[in-house]
């Protein structure tokens, strides 16, 4: 098992951040500070070290600072060996450059995964109570973690639908023989890739569930069963013996109304995934502590999946999570901390958490306006 650990961090011009050096612990790390001092700002750029990515915004030029052109990201990440990486990014030439050893990399699939990273953040409450599309995209980015060829394979899936829509739009305005031709080939292209990310999905939900039970077991004590279903092709969970007739006859059902609204109706791209504590639908009759609850339960279980399938111990990120939570189950999530290795942990003042497992392997960093000291 590889011990994965983030040594040092520097940023430049990112957010509040003009010039930042941070050394950290491979055990706990909290990160102390008053809302707007810029303690998430801190995992925004461990996020970035690992994933090329912002977890907070869409676009990288909301994370330079005010009145700056560019910023720098630069952090060591300890595996067997030491990998020094550079996320650098131009307002000026709008581009982001992610260097590996100084080798530049330029795919998003050789990024995704090198470095596997959890994150726990208040955003987490649109898995349990968004939209199929704020599930999907949980479990995929789970999946991409964990393999790159389901990486590929749902980037060119996403290409197919593009393709397929466009097709689609042109349908509308010329019904021609040629372009129903040239559907087939691209409904073909769907059912296989959409299939390869059916079967990866559910053998995914199988091994998973698994470890969403022992996370939940671990902060409850076991009083409430937790489950995750995946409904597929409008399956809703239940059973489907034919996968591939099913999506093909589908398609044939929805393809006036595909080429009416010009959508594609029928894939993977449309499935969910439905959580469930004691055979009760979280998402239709959960109270909010069972939502919070699921919440931390999925990514502690992502935590643990990623480590038992990569081989590697992710790096965790926990963001204002003890906030809205009563002591005794912010006390069990403390502990738990404790089985995970390295992790970083935002909170706004630890005087209102005397209950967190804090030893002298932690550290303790606070944070006023852009400016760090250790405590």
């Amino acid at each position: 098992m590889d011990r994965m650990n983030l040594l040092n961090l520097h940023l430049k011009n990112f957010r509040r951040h003009k010039e930042t050096n941070l050394t950290f612990s491979n055990k706990l790390n909290f990160i102390v500070g008053a809302n707007g001092a810029g303690k998430t700002t801190i995992l925004e750029s461990i996020y970035y070290l690992c994933t090329n990515k912002n977890f907070n915004t869409r676009t990288d030029n909301e994370a330079i600072s005010f009145g700056e052109d560019n910023f720098e990201v630069e952090g060591t990440i300890k595996e067997l060996t030491e990998s020094k990486i550079r996320v650098y990014y131009s307002l000026t030439e709008n581009k982001k450059f992610y260097f590996r050893n100084k080798k530049k990399i330029s795919r998003s699939v050789d990024i995704i995964g090198s470095f596997p990273i959890v994150t726990l953040t208040p955003t987490d409450l649109s898995i349990t109570k968004g939209f199929p599309s704020d599930r999907r995209k949980f479990i995929d980015s789970i999946l991409s973690q964990a393999s790159k060829t389901y990486l590929i394979n749902l980037l060119d899936y996403n290409r197919t639908l593009k393709q397929r829509s466009s097709l689609l739009f042109l349908l509308k305005e010329n019904n021609s023989e040629k372009s129903n031709d040239e559907l087939e080939a691209w409904n073909e292209k769907l059912i296989q890739g959409g299939l390869y990310l059916i079967e990866k999905r559910q053998r995914f939900i199988n091994d998973f569930k698994t470890f969403v039970e022992d996370s939940y077991i671990e902060i409850m004590e076991s009083k409430e069963t937790p489950e995750v279903i995946y409904s597929f092709l409008e399956s809703d969970g239940k059973k489907t013996n034919n996968i591939e007739k099913k999506f093909r006859d589908l398609l044939k059902i929805k393809e006036d109304e595909e080429k009416r609204r010009i959508a594609n109706l029928v894939g993977p791209h449309k499935d969910d995934f439905i959580f469930l504590i004691d055979n009760v639908d979280l998402k239709k009759y959960g109270s909010q502590g069972q939502h919070k609850t699921f919440q931390i339960a999925l990514r502690f279980a992502e935590f643990f999946y990623l480590k038992q399938l990569t081989g590697k111990t992710p790096i965790f990120l926990l963001d204002d999570v003890f906030g809205k939570l009563d002591s005794k189950r912010a006390q069990k999530i403390s502990n738990y901390l404790r089985k995970v290795g390295q992790a970083f942990i935002t909170v706004t003042d630890l005087a209102d958490f005397s209950f967190l497992d804090i030893n002298n392997e932690d550290t303790i960093i606070k944070v006023n306006e852009g400016v760090v000291e250790y405590a």
